[in-house]
């Protein structure tokens, strides 16, 4: 599981960053030629690719389901093709029923909201995913090369932005940002409730800032709450709670994609009694929780969720539902 580094996101590389460097010129140079491989799969349907120029979260879910929402809106039939990070069921496989030890977090969300194909192999999973509708919408794999994209977007976290700018595991990108823009037909800069705006290199296509909004209910105006989270930043999540009004007794970070045992979620339920205080997670740490043993089962019952949705530009949405051939 992922738990991003602090120096990544120093603005100079730090002692530490500059001695990693050496490997990640390698590891950028290896995934800057990826992109330039030809792909093994065109699924006969429309793709458009969310990804990220670095490891780690950066708001690319809320993105793709307002997008499926959108194009749901327009009569369209839009399918999900995921990894299915954190999961260990290899694919290609719809999403329906299972849990997120079988599938990863994220997927549980988008089936919600359309068919979701979760698929190791993006290829394999891609052709699955092309008799389930008339447009593919694949979170993440804007590095892989196995399916052709016909619409590939960059997402940028704009308040982390690219850290200090070098390759894992010297900083968080997968290769340099110079070698990653050309081939994106968009770049998606989301905007939450932080007043940190983190600078970003210019790029040779259209740029749409997207505004992502926190929302929890009940209200947290007030509310005392041990807020806990396994995501790529778990910062944000607590400063979108104290946003919100909540006053965070405690905060609790865990690995992007980490499940939840017994032990922690005794720790967690115990704690919040113990302060008075409520329970707060994100929409994917829920997911995460197992219902299967008595204290995960009460940590699920007692967390409150923050949700988060994204605000597409309408210029995006209807470059995107132009793909799609009618």
């Amino acid at each position: 599981m992922i738990r991003a580094p602090g120096f990544w996101r120093a603005q100079t590389p730090t002692v530490l960053a500059t001695l990693l460097r050496p490997i990640g010129m390698v590891v950028g140079a290896v995934t800057a030629a990826r992109l330039k491989t030809p792909p093994r799969v065109r699924p006969g349907v429309p793709v458009v690719c969310l990804g990220n120029p670095t490891v780690g979260g950066a708001g690319k879910t809320p993105l793709a389901i307002a997008l499926a929402k959108a194009l749901l809106a327009r009569g369209r039939a839009p399918v999900f093709l995921t990894r299915g990070y954190g999961g260990r069921h290899p694919g290609p496989v719809r999403v329906a029923g299972q849990t997120a030890a079988d599938v990863g977090d994220e997927p549980l969300l988008l089936s919600a909201i359309a068919p979701t194909i979760v698929a190791k192999d993006r290829a394999a999973g891609a052709l699955v995913a092309a008799t389930l509708g008339d447009i593919i919408i694949m979170d993440d794999g804007f590095q892989n090369p196995a399916v052709a994209k016909d619409f590939a977007c960059l997402v940028i976290d704009g308040g982390a932005g690219l850290g200090n700018g070098l390759c894992v595991p010297a900083g968080p990108l997968r290769a340099p940002f110079a070698a990653q823009h050309p081939f994106a037909d968009a770049i998606l800069i989301t905007r939450g409730d932080e007043a940190h705006r983190a600078p970003l290199p210019a790029a040779n296509c259209p740029t749409f800032e997207v505004p992502v909004t926190a929302a929890a209910t009940p209200s947290l105006d007030g509310a005392r709450v041990v807020a806990f989270a396994g995501i790529g930043r778990p910062e944000k999540f607590f400063a979108s709670a104290r946003a919100l009004g909540a006053t965070l007794v405690a905060t609790h970070s865990f690995a992007d994609h980490a499940p939840y045992g017994e032990d922690v979620a005794r720790a967690l339920v115990e704690e919040a009694a113990g302060a008075g205080a409520r329970l707060l997670t994100t929409e994917k740490d829920l997911c995460r929780i197992g219902r299967g043993s008595p204290w995960c089962a009460r940590l699920a019952e007692q967390a409150a969720v923050i949700r988060l949705s994204a605000a597409l530009p309408a210029a995006f949405v209807d470059r995107v539902a132009g793909l799609i051939r009618v």
